[in-house]
Formats: C-alpha cells, structure tokens, sequence
C-alpha cells in the first residue's frame, strides 16, 4: 500500500464538490482504495482509520442511501457521524452558511451535505477550513458516481472504452456520469429529449476531459442509438426531488425514456442495468429489467458505502 501512502498526502483535507476537480489518478486511486475496503469489510478486518473524528452531515433533501451509508462508513473507520438536519440549524432560521461553515469547523472534521443549491455547497466549501464532501445537490452527485464506477469495475474489470448510456432526464447524475466516465476514458452518451439535455457547460468541460483520456461524451434525443451496443444501461426517476409537482408534464415528455426489454435487446449481451435508487417500476424502468439478469443496482446501492469509505479515509 504504498501508493496509497503517497496519495494519501495529496487528497487529505481537499473538497469533494465535483468529480471534475479530481485528476484521473485521484479518481482510480479512490476506486482502488474502495476495493481494499470493501475487502477488508468483508474479511471481518478492522480498518479504523477516522478513530476520534467526526463527521456533521447536513440534510436539506431526505435520504435513505446517502444517510445510512455515510453514518455506518464513519462506524466502520472507528469514528462518528451527526445527523444535522437543515430545518434544525440555525441556517433553517436564516443563519449565513458562511457563519455556520466557520462555526462547524470548530467543532468537526468534515461536512457531507445533501441539499438542493449547489452554490451553497460552494459557499460552504468557501468558509469552511476541513473538508466538504458533496453528497448531493441538484447540479452534481459526484458520491452516487464513485459508486456507480467502483460497480462497473466489479463486473467489467477495466472502465477505459466501456460504453455507458444513460436514459432520461439530463441531471445531477447524468452531470457526474459525465464527469466521472470522461476522467477514466469511457464513452458517455446521455439520451433526453429536447428540453431534458444536460447543462451545456458541464458538457463542454466533460467532453475536453473525455479528450485527454480517449473517452467521449455523446448529447442525443435518440435512445435507441444511445442504447446500441452499450456496455452499461442507466436510468433515473422522471422526476426528482422537489420536481413533484411537474411530474405529469415530465411523464408525458420522458415517457418513452425508458430502459424495458426491447432496449435491453439493443445493448450488449452482458450489458449491466444501473439506476441510482429510489426506482419506480413501471416509468423510468420496467420490473422484468429491474430485477432481471443485469441488473447490479443493488451491487450500486452496497457501494456508496465502500466508495464513500474511500472518500471519508482519504479526505478527513
């Protein structure tokens, strides 16, 4: 683990807002130290590498994964973990974050924050001095990422030229596929329909990244071609968090922005079906794909606590 030694000294109280600010060596270094701790999880072998630190996680969006996960990470590298929920801190009765971010790094070793702004994120990360971790805004999920990446590793070996197409609305995840999938070299295609593309900016700087390590980054309305001969199918809810109330109009335009068997039929043979989770069956995602044969969604769901391990260890 000597390499790990050495990167560890590099990635030690740096933020984690955005695949994007992560070299290609950052990245499959965190995959590779992911891997050794789940590992070591499942051999039974204690890794307390955060004995005495804590960790404040901050909720402004509810979570099932992105909670359970990180608490039980911190339990396993021997530190602790508090739930701060937004409605709860002073910032749910107008406190500035930037005076609850000086505040918290008084008293804690890292944040990870669920919310919906991600300028907040930002300002948090601005005036705190230990190391934010972005666990979900709704621009970016980098931690859903890191998961999503470690699973294909599991199933395909190597990530370089593996074709992942995603399905649906072009959002926080599909962002971070794309960020995340250019820095290890696959070929990305995003497949939404006009209006649901992904935010044109993060295409543009997914796709100089995607250049530097022989990846690509595709934007189409045609699923079918998204789908053809992919080596990863993968999907998300029509409509997100806070997106309750447009979703009617977003079923009528995403409805047939779903990944069914006459997709699955389009991909490879042993292609693998992702979805981030919650699923409703029936919309995004037919049941017989979801719990089909390729499905690894709930390979994706064990690994957000391998990967956030990873991210926790490595940054705090």
């Amino acid at each position: 683990m000597v390499s790990v030694l050495n990167l560890n000294s590099s990635l030690k109280g740096r933020d984690l807002i955005s695949l994007h600010d992560y070299n290609t060596d950052e990245i499959n270094f965190i995959l590779e130290f992911a891997h050794w701790l789940k590992k070591k999880k499942k051999q039974g072998e204690p890794h307390e590498l955060l004995k005495g630190k804590t960790l404040g996680m901050i909720f402004q969006k509810n979570s099932t994964r992105t909670r359970v996960s990180f608490e039980t990470g911190m339990y396993h590298l021997g530190g602790s973990a508090l739930f701060l929920s937004g409605s709860e801190l002073q910032m749910g009765r107008g406190e500035p974050i930037r005076d609850t971010a000086r505040t918290l790094s008084r008293y804690l070793d890292g944040i990870m924050i669920r919310t919906f702004s991600h300028e907040d994120v930002l300002e948090l990360a601005k005036y705190a001095d230990i190391p934010i971790i972005n666990g979900l805004t709704d621009l970016l999920h980098p931690c859903q990422v890191l998961a999503d990446l470690m699973t294909a590793q599991e199933h395909k070996g190597e990530l370089k030229g593996l074709k992942l197409a995603f399905i649906g609305d072009g959002n926080n995840v599909a962002h971070s596929l794309m960020f995340g999938g250019a820095k290890v070299g696959m070929h990305v295609t995003i497949a939404s329909p006009p209006g649901y593309e992904p935010n044109q900016e993060i295409v543009a700087l997914a796709t100089e990244d995607a250049k530097k390590t022989g990846g690509s980054i595709t934007v189409t309305s045609d699923l079918k071609a998204a789908a053809q001969d992919a080596d990863v199918l993968y999907t998300d809810v029509w409509a997100s968090m806070g997106q309750e109330e447009e979703f009617e109009e977003r079923k009528k335009i995403l409805g047939t922005y779903q990944i069914n068997g006459d997709l699955l039929k389009l991909a490879k043979k042993d292609v693998l079906v992702m979805h981030c989770l919650p699923a409703h069956r029936g919309e995004e995602i037919t049941e017989e794909v979801f719990e089909g044969p390729n499905s690894v969604i709930f390979d994706e769901a064990e690994n957000r606590l391998h990967a956030q391990k990873a991210v926790l260890a490595l940054l705090l």
